[in-house]
C-alpha cells in the first residue's frame, strides 16, 4: 500500500489549487484511478476529491446545444431525454460502454481521462514507454491484438478505450476547463489527446491542476445519428471497433458526413479523409466502401491486430448503411 493524502475538495477554485503538483490526481467516480492504484500504475501522493462539486447538471445552451458537468454520470448522460432527442449517437455509445454498475459510477470528465487498456500498460513486469518512459514498447512485438492501428508511433501503440468520446468527437465536442490559476479554455475534444510520438506518457494536453467542468456540444448536426461497436462478446468489452456516424442525405445523394472510429487510435479518430469521399456522393455501397478504404489508407497493423484495418472497413460501411436507412 502506497501511502497518499486524501482532500475533499471545497470548492473548484480549492481542488485545482490542491491538484497543482504533478503527484496529485482529482478522483471523482474512481472506476478507472483506483483500479490503478491498487496496481501501483498510479501512485498520487494527493489525491483532491472533487465529487460534491456543483459540476453535475446537464443545461440546454442558447445557441441549441447542451453543456454537460464534469460529474455527471455515464448513466445519467445516456438516459437524459435532451441527450436522447437531439445526440442520439451519445446515448447509444455510453451504453455501448462497461457495465450498468460502472455507468452509474463513472463521469464524463473521468471517461474522456481514462486510460487505455493495453495489456503491457497494465503488466508492471513489462516495458512501457506510456508507463515507464524510455523502456520501450512490449506491444510492437507482443499479443498486440487490442491495440492501434492509426495515429501512432514505435514508441508506442495503444488505443484509446472510450465509446463515449468517439461519439463526442463525431459531435464536435469542446472540452471546457479551468486551471489552477483560475484561468478558462476551451478546447476542441479532437485536440484533447496528443498523438504518442516520443512522449507516449503525455495523454491530454491539461496543465497540472486543470480540471475539466463540462462538455459542451454544439446544436446537433443534420441527418441520422448512429454508433456501432465490433467487439469479442456483446457487453462489458472494450471495442475492436467503433463508429460514429452523421450522414446527411439530399435524396440519394449525401450533403453531408460525419466520421469518427474508436479502438484503432491513440485517441477517438476523426476521419476527414472518409467524410471528404462521402460528400456529394451517391449513398451506395461503392461509396461506403471508397469511404472506408480512404480513412484506413495509412493504417499500419503489428501483426495481432491487423484484422483491424478490413474490420474497420466493413464496420464503417455497415455504419453507414443505417444512418442512410
Amino acid at each position: 500500500m502506497k501511502p497518499f493524502r486524501y482532500q475533499r475538495a471545497s470548492d473548484v477554485a480549492a481542488a485545482c489549487a490542491s491538484a497543482r503538483e504533478p503527484t496529485a490526481r482529482f478522483i471523482a467516480g474512481g472506476t478507472n484511478l483506483v483500479d490503478l492504484m491498487k496496481l501501483q500504475i498510479e501512485t498520487p501522493a494527493h489525491l483532491v476529491d472533487i465529487s460534491r462539486l456543483p459540476l453535475d447538471g446537464i443545461e440546454e445552451t442558447a445557441e441549441g446545444g447542451l453543456r454537460i458537468g464534469t460529474l455527471v454520470t455515464n448513466s445519467a448522460a445516456a438516459v437524459d431525454m435532451r441527450v436522447r432527442r437531439k445526440y442520439p449517437l451519445l446515448a447509444q455509445a455510453i451504453l455501448a460502454g462497461a457495465s450498468t454498475q460502472l455507468r452509474n459510477k463513472a463521469t464524463t470528465g473521468g471517461n474522456l481521462l481514462q486510460r487505455t487498456r493495453c495489456a503491457y500498460f497494465y503488466d508492471t513486469t513489462k516495458p512501457c514507454n506510456k508507463r515507464m518512459p524510455g523502456s520501450g514498447c512490449a506491444a510492437l512485438e507482443g499479443l498486440n491484438r487490442m491495440n492501434a492501428v492509426l495515429g501512432v508511433s514505435n514508441d508506442c501503440i495503444a488505443a484509446h478505450p472510450s465509446d463515449m468520446a468517439v461519439a463526442m468527437t463525431a459531435l464536435d465536442a469542446q472540452v471546457e476547463t479551468i486551471g489552477s490559476d483560475g484561468s478558462r479554455r476551451t478546447i476542441p475534444i479532437d485536440q484533447l489527446y496528443p498523438a504518442p510520438g516520443s512522449t507516449p506518457q503525455i495523454e491530454t494536453v491539461l496543465a497540472p491542476g486543470e480540471l475539466i467542468t463540462s462538455v459542451l456540444l454544439p446544436p446537433p448536426p443534420a441527418g441520422r445519428q448512429v454508433y456501432r461497436k465490433v467487439r469479442d462478446r456483446a457487453s462489458y468489452a472494450f471495442a475492436l471497433v467503433s463508429v460514429a456516424a452523421v450522414l446527411d442525405l439530399d435524396g440519394s445523394r449525401v450533403r453531408g458526413a460525419r466520421v469518427a472510429f474508436g479502438g484503432i487510435s491513440y485517441k477517438p479518430w476523426r476521419s476527414a479523409e472518409a467524410e471528404a469521399a462521402l460528400m456529394g456522393a451517391e449513398a451506395t455501397r461503392a461509396s461506403f466502401d471508397a469511404a472506408g478504404i480512404a480513412a484506413l489508407r495509412n493504417a499500419r497493423g503489428y501483426g495481432h491486430n491487423e484484422f483491424k484495418i478490413p474490420l474497420a472497413r466493413r464496420t464503417l460501411r455497415a455504419t453507414l448503411a443505417q444512418s442512410a436507412g
